[in-house]
């Protein structure tokens, strides 16, 4: 067995199933789950009839870099939402959902047989697939702590130039999952330079971009090179996917953008990988990223949502409106002394209501402590009544002072 596989970590939902292995919940009340952020809004019609009606290409082998239509769709988006000009034969390629394409990509630019071992950066907390990718292609994980007083700005100036020497690629997500913190322009400036002195790629995971509750939309990395006169997007990939913009998780659809050069490599990389776009899946993702009412309506109810929750919470946990996407991030009570998983438990286990706790999401590191710890991860995914539930449920365990750790 290839030895590496013994680096990978449990995944986030493993870890909370044995927290909750021995507890029966209690059965006054239905169960609600906010740990998974997986989508709850009904899927579109009109993507699920484009679906259905495409069955025909199921008769051929698709294309791993899709047709020139799968690709000009992603492309007059990319104008659209960021008025960039991009080349569809060059700078984009279809991925199955952006969580596949953040693993293949680091298997592309990350070239393991360098001593000592490449290293892969990321925020901390972060999304486990940049760990789990960094470390089946050879490379180091290193974790950036994000800095709380800062709206959880990652703390780039942190990293020492020891570790930027070695670094082949650094995942950035924006907006964050789990805080929600979008990157200012000054901050990918930051990036960029760090990225022409030492040579890194950046992949910027973009899956949360359409769901924000300010005036102003979250800014891509590729909108932010070209302001910053980086037209050819040197270094850069930017992954971005249907599942959150238009509630089709189950559909695995999005696309990468970007360094025509990367484009090319990972074009070849795809080939041999076996990850070519089904037709039906491409017909539906056409008509998906051509449609901006239903996303629009999407991101109503998100803010809808979010409004009527956060001030529920906000009296007793440390939580706060975060810029963008569908994640509450909080931090547990003072009585609780950090402790992230009892509460969830003690949680689940009085009021049937599950978190993911946020010690999850984290690392301790030898820089600094696991961010995570001391705090929660919401999901408000299912619809506003269900969530206000949930809230209701978790002020009165706050408030009863009970802590279930006896």
């Amino acid at each position: 067995m290839n030895p590496l596989l013994s680096k990978l970590q449990p995944y986030p939902f493993e870890r909370l199933r044995r927290l909750f292995e021995g507890v029966t919940p209690n059965a006054d009340f239905a169960p609600i789950s906010l740990g998974i952020g997986e989508p709850k809004h009904a899927t579109p019609d009109f993507i699920k009839e484009a679906l259905a009606a495409s069955m025909a290409t199921l008769a051929a082998y698709p294309a791993t870099a899709g047709t020139l239509a799968l690709r000009t769709a992603f492309t007059s988006w990319l104008q659209r939402r960021y008025a960039l000009q991009l080349d569809p034969a060059t700078q984009v390629l279809p991925v199955n959902g952006s969580r596949e394409g953040l693993f293949s990509l680091a298997q592309t630019v990350v070239d393991g047989s360098k001593s000592p071992a490449p290293v892969v950066v990321s925020p901390n907390p972060f999304y486990q697939i940049y760990e789990g990718a960094a470390l089946l292609a050879g490379a180091e994980p290193y974790y950036v702590p994000s800095v709380p007083s800062r709206n959880f700005a990652v703390d780039w100036d942190s990293v020492p130039e020891a570790v930027w020497e070695r670094t082949q690629l650094v995942f950035v997500c924006s907006p964050g999952n789990p805080t929600g913190a979008v990157m200012p322009l000054d901050e990918w400036r930051k990036l960029f330079d760090l990225s022409d002195r030492y040579g890194f790629v950046i992949a910027a995971d973009e899956c949360y971009s359409e769901i924000y509750f300010r005036d102003e939309p979250p800014l891509s990395g590729l909108e932010a090179a070209a302001k910053l006169g980086r037209g050819d997007f040197k270094n850069l990939i930017a992954l971005t996917s249907l599942s959150k913009r238009s509630n089709v998780p189950g559909l695995r659809s999005g696309f990468v953008a970007g360094d025509a050069a990367i484009i090319k490599s990972f074009l070849l990389y795809r080939t041999y990988h076996g990850s070519a776009m089904s037709g039906t899946v491409a017909a539906a993702s056409i008509a998906a990223w051509g449609d901006e009412a239903h996303v629009i309506e999407n991101r109503a109810k998100y803010r809808a949502k979010f409004a009527a929750v956060t001030p529920l919470l906000e009296p007793v946990l440390d939580v706060r409106l975060p810029d963008a996407s569908f994640y509450l991030w909080a931090g547990v009570p003072e009585v609780w002394a950090g402790d992230d998983e009892s509460f969830a438990r003690a949680l689940y286990a009085q009021y049937n209501v599950t978190v993911l706790p946020g010690s999850y999401l984290a690392r301790d590191t030898a820089h600094s402590a696991n961010p995570g710890r001391g705090r929660i991860r919401m999901a408000l995914v299912a619809e506003t009544a269900e969530c206000v539930e949930a809230a209701g449920r978790i002020v009165r365990f706050v408030q009863s002072g009970q802590t279930g750790r006896g």
